[in-house]
């Protein structure tokens, strides 16, 4: 029973946390791009079921940790490029463009061929960077809302002691019940409805929407994806998943879902030693995740006014430690390859800056500064091994 629990646990921790944390942004992104409360509501009901459809489907056939998200980055770039371009049934066309250049993408070699040409320390590097400072909320709570973070805390840390498998899902616990006890909640509909838009293409929504929102689902969400389970050890194939989610994002899009694809930083939650010691057990946990996103879209209403009375910070501490040990994992393995060590470090600082440059995310560009980094640099070698091969040697 406990083979299939931990999984299981993982999976309910990775959906809730990537739910919760983000949500608010996709809505923000519809919004500015012209679509109603209602046609917001339905974009986020689509992308929770085909998330949860995808993540179910491709957990079984491929029997690894492939988890599908929406696009938060592109959910922000929405938000910054909105204001010029909020004709709703033009954005539509937009992200169904988008998805058609995804499909693309996938039919094409030499993108997958670039993502398995990383190297696993740049890889590591880039996961620490971009998990730091989701690894910092919990310390950042404790001094913003120490009434709630703390017994947070304390529970994660009294289980993480004698029960460690339990410590993230007892923490969960403790701040869903400190949201319930202390949060005002909305008598939000339980049972949303999905809206059907009929799509515009205009050279204005493709040009200054659909362009951007594709580079920066394929630089910040599908790389990071990707490079995240090879840190772990798993190497699936690009094509189907490119495929697979440029067909989900098209047909949600007449009803208000802008991208799916890849999960990225919720990724190691699944993929990491901490879902499963045995790494052909972890697909349980995205197929669990895939279950809860089509529960969550049923009672999405319920859902969003749960989380959202709550402060984003107090979430994200549920998040941060859960992936303590992650971040350890990943610092270790881009260090210590003393050839790649400088790569890594420049990978590292780029991608926990949080820089955005063009709309596209710190992770593209502190990978892209490393791999530089690691070619200039004449002591670099390549062929590191992944985390797991590195601690089962010892």
């Amino acid at each position: 029973m406990g083979r299939v629990l931990q999984p299981v646990l993982a999976g309910v921790v990775m959906t809730v946390v990537g739910f919760a944390s983000s949500f608010a942004v996709v809505l923000a992104g519809l919004r500015a791009v012209g679509a109603s409360e209602a046609q917001a509501a339905s974009g986020l009901l689509a992308l929770c079921v085909v998330m949860g459809l995808l993540s179910i489907g491709l957990s079984l056939r491929f029997r690894m940790p492939l988890g599908i998200a929406w696009s938060t980055p592109g959910a922000a770039l929405l938000v910054s490029v909105g204001s010029g371009h909020a004709d709703y049934r033009a954005a539509l066309g937009a992200f169904v463009v988008t998805g058609a250049l995804i499909v693309l993408a996938g039919l094409s070699d030499w993108f997958g061929r670039l993502l398995h040409s990383i190297p696993v320390p740049v890889a590591s590097a880039m996961l620490a960077g971009v998990l730091l400072p989701l690894c910092l909320a919990p310390v950042q709570a404790v001094a913003r809302y120490p009434g709630p973070a703390i017994p947070i805390v304390v529970a994660w840390a009294v289980l993480y002691r004698f029960a460690r498998r339990w410590a993230v899902p007892g923490a969960l616990v403790v701040s869903i019940v400190s949201i319930l006890l202390t949060q005002p909640r909305s008598g939000s509909h339980l049972w949303p409805t999905l809206t059907f838009g009929t799509p515009t293409f205009t050279v204005g929504a493709l040009v200054g929407i659909a362009i951007p929102l594709f580079i920066v689902t394929m630089a910040s969400q599908n790389v990071a994806g990707m490079s995240m389970l090879a840190t772990y050890g798993f190497h699936p194939r690009l094509r189907p998943m490119l495929i697979t989610t440029g067909i989900g994002t098209m047909v949600v899009a007449p009803f208000g879902g802008h991208t799916v694809n890849m999960a990225a930083i919720t990724a190691a939650l699944a993929a990491a030693p901490d879902a499963h010691p045995e790494p052909e057990r972890r697909w349980i946990a995205t197929f669990a995740s895939g279950v809860l996103y089509l529960v969550i879209a049923l009672g999405a209403g319920f859902a969003v006014a749960l989380i959202a009375s709550s402060p984003p910070l107090l979430i994200e501490t549920v998040a941060g430690l859960a992936l303590l040990g992650t971040l350890g994992t990943a610092i270790q393995a881009a260090v210590e390859d003393v050839g790649q060590r400088g790569a890594a470090v420049v990978t590292f600082v780029v991608s926990a800056s949080g820089i955005a440059p063009f709309g596209i995310g710190a992770a593209f560009w502190g990978l892209l500064a490393g791999l530089t980094f690691r070619f200039l640099e004449p002591t670099g070698q390549a062929g590191a091994s992944s985390p797991e091969q590195s601690s089962s040697s010892r």
